[in-house]
């Protein structure tokens, strides 16, 4: 049983990653949080507590599915170390492995990925600027420069298959 986290900046390709996960492997669950928080009442007027609220029912929902022995495949932008330490406590309390994966495209790749999927209702209160966009590539970065177990994965232009091949071995 696995608990992985998949983190990247925007456009990385978390969520698909994520779902083809499930997919393949069922009836494990893809824990969109950006879902969860668009569940939310009022979510665009106060994103952030609408975050907070939305990781910690995540965190629920993942205990619950994998205490019934399934993995769980969470697909989130983290910047700061709290909600990764509270998966990586889940899993220890749990007795799944836990994963930490850092999805990496190429910078430009990202930008034109964003760009290019419009916007949409669960990704963020407003349309992202490709300023923000390359901020976000740095900060999620930096963060994972701090966490020691992460894994990397580069995220191939164009070739869904080969990242989601290089996802698996880094699960083994």
């Amino acid at each position: 049983m696995k608990l992985i986290l998949l983190n990247g900046p925007p456009g990385s390709g978390k969520s698909t990653l994520a779902r083809r996960y499930a997919d393949d492997h069922p009836p494990a669950l893809a824990l969109d949080v950006d879902r969860v928080r668009a569940l939310i009442g009022g979510w665009r007027e106060s994103p952030g507590p609408a975050g907070l609220l939305a990781r910690d029912l995540a965190v629920a929902a993942a205990r619950t599915h994998l205490a019934a022995g399934h993995d769980v495949v969470v697909p989130q932008l983290l910047a700061r170390p709290e909600f990764a330490e509270r998966l990586e406590a889940l899993a220890r309390q749990t007795g799944a492995r836990f994963h930490e994966i850092l999805l990496l495209p190429g910078r430009d790749e990202v930008v034109r990925r964003v760009a290019e999927r419009g916007s949409s209702e669960i990704e963020s209160a407003a349309r992202l600027t490709e300023r923000q966009v390359s901020a976000a590539y740095d900060a999620v970065i930096e963060f994972c420069a701090q966490r020691p177990g992460i894994t990397v994965v580069p995220a191939a232009a164009g070739d869904q298959d080969r990242t989601y091949q290089a996802l698996l071995a880094s699960l083994t």
